[in-house]
Parts: structure tokens; sequence; C-alpha cells
């Protein structure tokens, strides 16, 4: 799976109706309305890099509203729910 953090800026009278839209993007898993120096934040979640321009280049960008993007590529994720799963491989369920 590969994974692309989007920093979008929108129109500031259409970020909700943005943020929804983007949402029910093939590709994109979550959408975060975020302080800071932009408006939102898109993860997006492919199989293939060539999808990564489909997603962002392809549906994002068009997405009326959205003024500008700026895409990170992840390569490593570092969450705990992450290492929880790889300690837990071959162990029962304490519950």
């Amino acid at each position: 799976m590969i994974t692309a953090i989007v920093l979008i800026d929108c129109a500031t009278d259409s970020i909700p109706e943005v943020a929804e839209t983007l949402a029910n993007l093939p590709g994109v898993s979550e959408v975060y309305s975020v302080a800071g120096h932009v408006d939102l934040i898109a993860m997006v979640r492919v199989r293939e890099f060539e999808q990564i321009a489909q997603v962002i280049a392809g549906h994002i960008s068009k997405v009326p509203g959205v003024i500008n993007t700026e895409s990170h590529i992840a390569f490593r994720a570092y969450s705990q729910h992450d290492l929880e799963e790889a300690f837990a491989i071959g162990l029962a369920s304490a519950d």
C-alpha cells in the first residue's frame, strides 16, 4: 500500500463542501480539517504509484474550491498500531 499525505489549500467559504467531496473520491481514505498553513489534509492510499497521479492530479486538484495541493509520499509508517500488530504476530489475543 502506498500512502500520500496531501496538503490542500481551499477557498475559505467552501472548506466543508470540498472536504466532503474529497472524502468520497476513490483512493482517498481520510480528510482532515486542520489549523495551520493549509485548510485540509487528505490521506491517499493506493496500490500502485501510477494511481497517485490519477487521484491527486486527476481528481483532488480538479475539485471546485481546491486552490493548491502539496503532496508527500510516505516511505515507512511508525505508528503504535503498526508496532502492536508486528509484535502480536502468531500470538493469541489476551481477551
